[in-house]
């Protein structure tokens, strides 16, 4: 077998690059941002509805609001409704905590044949462990810095 040279290669790329179709750039980043923002704004619903009939602060208000999106979102992904609804909005329903809940949720269903533990919790946790591992480790610095700028300057 012999392996293609560099100009058969760049030769093949321009081929394809011409028979691609053009990709919607402006109508998929508009649409990105109003979705994102309408996930964001059903959030502030849920929120205000917290503080309004649950008689919640203003701050109690938002874990609750948080535990409702990733719930709706787990849902959604189970029930397959978000995987349709997000390859149609696309990084808009990336970005937001739905985003990542319906990522969790994915990988927990795809292998819970392999069982509880090796199968959904640890394929579900290889997607899980690096953000989490960011999100400690980004928060530990945050801290030192606003401690290290409050208590010692």
């Amino acid at each position: 077998m012999t392996t293609a040279t560099r100009d058969e290669r760049t030769q093949y790329q321009a081929k394809i690059k011409n028979h691609r179709p053009a990709r919607p750039i402006f109508l998929n980043t508009v649409r990105a941002f109003l979705i994102g923002g309408l996930i964001c704004e059903i959030g502030q619903v849920v929120q205000w509805c917290f503080y309004r009939f649950a008689h919640f602060s203003i701050q109690d208000s938002g874990n609750p609001t948080v535990a409702v999106l990733i719930f709706a979102s787990a849902t959604l992904t189970a029930l397959g409704v978000y995987d349709k609804f997000a390859s149609w909005a696309g990084a808009g329903s990336a970005v937001p905590v739905t985003g990542f809940a319906n990522t969790i949720a994915s990988a927990a269903m795809e292998h819970r044949s392999e069982g509880l533990v090796s199968g959904i919790g640890g394929n579900m946790f290889k997607l899980a462990g690096p953000v989490i591992t960011y999100g400690v480790v980004a928060a530990f610095f945050v801290s030192l810095i606003h401690y290290l700028v409050v208590h010692v300057a």
